[in-house]
């Protein structure tokens, strides 16, 4: 009876290895596609997304807001949100338009970009919205109030919608003032 050494076993091992990879079938290759996120909701009448990692949370419009003197109509006063003071702002207000009437799809979009942590109240949120890089479009013709704040364009279901950024709203300056 022969002994087999371990330099045998591993000769054998390697041989093994050897033929499974000269017969092995290769995976079919897949390609991989990369998704852009946002969530979709509308100011003004107008659907918009807001990239999903500008946005920390949704939450539903506080039952209790407390009233800031000397600001703003678009401050309509602050929340405490699991003991975090929220200021909560209407979007659409501060955009220009009409004051928002809180609906059942009306939401607080919270953001937080460097310091600034805000809630903004949005109509009729859809939900989290995925786009694939060719379904990016040119920007359509805005109305002024709302282009500035706008960073290219995805287009899906036969509409174009506008990307909405809430970091350049939380940096700018008329946003970060809201005294009178």
């Amino acid at each position: 009876m022969t002994q087999t050494t371990s330099a045998d076993l591993l000769q054998l091992l390697q041989a093994i290895e050897n033929r499974s990879q000269q017969y092995a079938v290769g995976l079919p290759k897949q390609k991989i596609q990369q998704y852009w996120e946002g969530v979709l909701f509308s100011i003004s009448g107008l659907g918009v997304i807001a990239p999903l990692h500008e946005v920390k949370e949704i939450l539903n419009y506080p039952e209790e807001l407390t009233q800031v003197p000397g600001t703003q109509a678009w401050l309509l006063g602050m929340a405490n949100i699991r003991g975090n003071l929220l200021p909560i702002i209407d979007l659409q207000q501060f955009l220009g338009g009409a004051p928002l009437v809180i609906g059942r799809r009306s939401r607080v979009l919270v953001i937080n970009h460097q310091g600034l942590y805000s809630g903004l109240l949005v109509g009729n949120v859809q939900g989290m919205r995925h786009f694939l890089e060719e379904q990016r479009t040119g920007v359509p013709i805005l109305p002024e109030y709302i282009r500035q704040f706008i960073q290219g364009a995805y287009e899906a279901e036969g509409a174009v919608r506008p990307v909405f950024s809430m970091n350049l709203l939380a940096e700018n300056t008329e946003f970060r003032v809201a005294s009178l």
